[in-house]
């Protein structure tokens, strides 16, 4: 999933919004039948893995994920009225390799859109993104030290989720998605 903001929305990467953010997300996570597994937190949009059982089960879960990031916002920067630019975009994954790449640029989004934005950084030593569930995935081929918070993402239930994509490989901290 990935849910684009307004022009005139301040950049979500500000720490106080990724705090609210992950805040709301955590009392949110797993509703029953959807489930948020993992995220990442952009200038200007925000991207999900996200489980549903159903069509309705996903609508009703992605109202209430839409809803809380307006909210998150609005209560960061003190503003009211429309957050998103559009509806959410979706993309049904299929195959173990397709997860394990739709997981791997989620979490490693950041390091896309720096070297996008040609930073020095971009080449940094592989670190988890602050602004990502990165750090209570356990996946990263090499070990990353565990966030002592409560996980603000669910545990898969489904099979590609839990283990599927593990046929392809662990997922580095820097890689950089697109960059093949």
């Amino acid at each position: 999933m990935t849910l684009r903001v307004r022009r005139q929305i301040p950049s979500l990467r500000n720490a106080r919004f990724v705090r609210e953010f992950v805040r709301s997300l955590r009392q949110a996570c797993e509703r029953g039948r959807f489930r948020v597994a993992h995220f990442s937190i952009q200038h200007d949009h925000v991207h999900a893995v996200v489980e549903a059982e159903t069509a309705h089960d996903l609508a009703n879960g992605m109202k209430s994920l839409v809803a809380r990031l307006a909210r998150a916002v609005h209560r960061t920067f003190g503003r009211s009225g429309p957050v998103l630019a559009d509806r959410y975009h979706r993309h049904v994954l299929r195959t173990p390799r397709e997860v394990r790449n739709a997981i791997a640029y989620v979490l490693c989004n950041a390091r896309k859109h720096a070297r996008r934005a040609c930073r020095p950084r971009a080449a940094s030593p592989a670190r988890v993104d602050p602004a990502s569930s990165g750090r209570w995935f356990t996946g990263w081929r090499h070990r990353q030290a565990r966030a002592p918070d409560p996980p603000a993402v669910a545990p898969p239930r489904t099979w590609l989720l839990r283990v599927g994509w593990l046929r392809h490989g662990r997922i580095s901290a820097a890689e950089v998605p697109g960059a093949g």
